[in-house]
């Protein structure tokens, strides 16, 4: 066989040929290919781009090329920064690049490295998702962003870069469901909405709290009454039990949604 290549045999008896290289004793598969030539050529140009950090930059992807676009990324990570990941990642000091594709590049904190170094980021239809337990998941949701998130009214990217995904660009402006943040005349509110067969106005309050305590509450009296509807509900890391309870009691809810409520006949 030629160098660097092994033949395998798949599951239907067919034959291919898997290619690796070994670069400063680490042992990378590079690929399987239908042909041995195939998969020579892969272990030749691994070859040429982990031995010289000036031959080939990232961004030399060639258009038609026998490694596919991770694998070279990983391959130049690796001989830039002496670690070996096999997503599509290239580590810079305080930061780190992944991958999409050659034309689409996301920026992480390395503290996100453990986690991204394990999954697949997709895009489909403008969305990003990794996979989680066998489950598509919003890349949003890892930064406390609902799906339902719009940006701009519920997010916003601090420098307008909305590939940058470091922790300090993504600001939170509504946290929770069926809280909005308004400015009256120059203050601060927080208007809460509920959605049956139409939104309905719960109040508007001083805290994102108790807007956000005035959702549970006034989706309670829904499911209460009778409607069968899962309405998700607001968590709040910050309040212990007593004090949620104590809020919850007291927050005040529109008399017009407590008419809606009353009026309801569900049988």
């Amino acid at each position: 066989m030629l160098p660097g290549v092994y033949l395998a045999t798949r599951k239907d008896g067919k034959i291919y040929y898997r290619s690796s290289i070994t670069y400063k004793n680490k042992h990378i598969s590079l690929g399987s290919y239908e042909y041995e030539e195939m998969a020579h050529q892969a272990y030749l140009l691994a070859g040429v781009v982990l031995a010289d950090p000036n031959t080939y930059r990232i961004e030399d992807y060639p258009k038609k090329c026998i490694l596919n676009f991770n694998k070279w990324v990983s391959l130049i990570n690796y001989r830039d920064n002496g670690l070996y990941i096999k997503t599509p990642i290239y580590l810079k000091n305080k930061f780190f690049l992944y991958y999409i594709d050659k034309d689409t590049t996301l920026i992480f904190d390395i503290d996100d490295l453990f986690y991204y170094s394990r999954r697949t980021i997709m895009k489909r239809g403008g969305h990003l998702f990794v996979a989680e337990y066998g489950m598509q998941v919003n890349l949003l949701s890892r930064y406390g962003i609902k799906n339902y998130g719009i940006p701009g009214r519920d997010y916003r990217f601090v420098n307008g870069d909305n590939t940058d995904f470091t922790y300090n660009n993504i600001e939170l402006i509504n946290r929770y469901y069926g809280v909005t943040r308004i400015n009256t005349k120059g203050q601060i509110r927080y208007l809460t909405k509920v959605h049956v067969n139409g939104y309905y106005i719960i109040g508007r309050y001083s805290t994102e709290m108790e807007a956000a305590i005035a959702y549970n509450k006034a989706t309670l009296l829904l499911n209460n009454k009778g409607l069968l509807k899962d309405f998700p509900k607001n968590y709040i890391e910050e309040l212990d039990e007593i004090t949620y309870a104590s809020m919850f009691q007291k927050v005040r809810i529109s008399k017009k949604f407590l008419a809606y409520v009353d009026s309801l006949d569900i049988n």
